[in-house]
């Protein structure tokens, strides 16, 4: 295993120790690729996820950041349908910044609080 992935899985595990979602708070997954971003709003005590939205669902228009911030607004939107307000926020290995950090800042805008 190459240093930078050891890092990686360690900075994973030392964030998902605080943190563990519940059916009224559930906790708010970021997932980023190269070229996708991916958010899911999932219940740990029952392993389940209640929502999901990411940019493939999208027209691909403008920048990556733009549409981080769209994926930021539709999730915060699911999580309205289904009468969360508060989320815990899991950025995972991911620093926040950039891509990461639109999406957190456009749900937040959209109503969610975390």
């Amino acid at each position: 295993m190459s240093k930078t992935k050891s890092l990686r899985l360690r900075r994973q595990i030392r964030i998902r120790a605080k943190i563990s979602g519940t059916a009224s708070r559930p906790r708010l997954s970021i997932y980023r690729s190269n070229t996708n971003i991916y958010a899911q709003l999932i219940d740990d005590t029952t392993g389940k996820t209640l929502g999901a939205f990411s940019d493939l669902k999208l027209e691909k228009a403008g920048s990556k950041v733009e549409m981080s911030q769209k994926v930021g607004e539709a999730i915060a939107k699911i999580a309205a349908e289904n009468k969360i307000t508060t989320v815990v926020f899991d950025r995972g290995w991911f620093a926040y910044h950039g891509r990461v950090k639109a999406l957190a800042d456009s749900a937040r805008q959209a109503g969610l609080q975390f």
